[in-house]
């Protein structure tokens, strides 16, 4: 019995139309495309990973926004792939430097791009340091652990501060000016703000060649506005669909995603490291990549932090400590004497 023959990939594949914008996808008119860039889709990517239901709320039909997302999809090559293409694929990913070699070393080499990482924390733990440390440094070269991009930066709590963007670029012999050039701020007063805020984002990412999201804090409006058990399915569905919106960003880009998040109180956990958990629940959990815990020591601007969750790396902890110029590592004498 003769063994079936298995069929042969083609040797060449049909050649498929790259689109630069959605106006140049096949009858797309300038009222559709306003439409589009009206919810927050005004790149191919953004549109390559929308839904249906959120392209309808533009007004455009089940069918129409199905053959749109088909076509932009298409476009960027976005397709099954076999495990093998896949880790070719992640070879795009790139990592991002924290300023301390022991925090990068511990989360595999810094803060990786397509992905989400959560920093939480109780107040003043330095979650805010971190991500203006992070805002500069994305523009380091990549020699240096940087991006050679821009920052996207989203203040919740009004903790951004422009003198520590300084401190922070003139110790890495970086020009400041140019630095604050490449960070692009706003404050959103409200979690809608803040929503809306994501959702234009992608014409600006693609523009300024932003490598970076910063959302800080992510929870604070949502946990202000939304009180009460009767709100909370509200609240979560809200937030899901915002962190999906992120994360659907740093993919489409190939762009880091860093959140802050507030604490709250465990009473039935008092005396143990699980006294305080992050708020937003399973919601956040699961759509952040890696969870970083940062808590307080005994000794003057050092902090612990702790790797809480992640698919592919061990739970585990560093010490680092937050100086006048920035993140930097503890160095060993500084251990041995605590």
């Amino acid at each position: 019995m003769a063994l079936l023959e298995m069929p042969q990939k083609e040797k060449t594949k049909e050649k498929k139309t790259a689109f630069t914008d959605i106006s140049e996808l096949p009858n797309v008119g300038p009222a559709t495309a306003e439409k589009l860039k009206e919810i927050g889709f005004s790149t191919i990517e953004a549109l390559a990973t929308a839904t249906v239901a959120e392209l309808e709320a533009a007004g455009i039909g089940e069918k129409r926004a199905s053959e749109l997302i088909e076509m932009a999809r298409s476009s960027i090559e976005i397709a099954w792939v076999t495990a093998k293409e896949l880790a070719a694929l992640k070879s795009s990913v790139k990592h991002l430097t924290t300023s301390s070699r022991a925090l990068d070393n511990l989360l595999g080499g810094g803060i990786e791009t397509q992905a989400i990482t959560e920093f939480f924390g109780e107040f003043g733990s330095g979650k805010s340091q971190i991500c203006h440390q992070l805002a500069v440094n994305v523009q380091l070269p990549l020699d240096r652990g940087g991006l050679e991009g821009a920052a996207l930066y989203i203040d919740t709590e009004n903790t951004f501060r422009i003198e520590r963007i300084e401190q922070m670029a003139r110790h890495l012999n970086l020009d400041f000016e140019r630095v604050a050039d490449n960070i692009i701020y706003a404050e959103a007063y409200n979690s809608d703000h803040q929503v809306l805020l994501l959702e234009k984002a992608d014409r600006i990412i693609k523009e300024h060649n932003v490598k970076l999201v910063i959302i800080d804090s992510l929870t604070s409006h949502f946990r202000s506005e939304y009180i009460g058990r009767e709100m909370l399915a509200e609240r979560q569905q809200k937030l899901n669909k915002h962190m999906h919106r992120l994360l659907r960003l740093a993919r489409a880009f190939n762009l880091a995603a860093v959140v802050t998040n507030q604490v709250m109180a465990r009473p039935d956990e008092f005396f143990s490291l699980n006294a305080v958990s992050p708020v937003g629940g399973h919601i956040v959990g699961h759509t952040s990549h890696m969870r970083i815990f940062i808590r307080k020591t005994a000794g003057k601007n050092v902090r612990i932090v702790r790797l809480v969750s992640s698919p592919h790396l061990p739970e585990g902890e560093v010490l680092v400590k937050i100086t006048e110029n920035g993140i930097e590592d503890v160095e060993e004498a500084e251990i041995r004497s605590r």
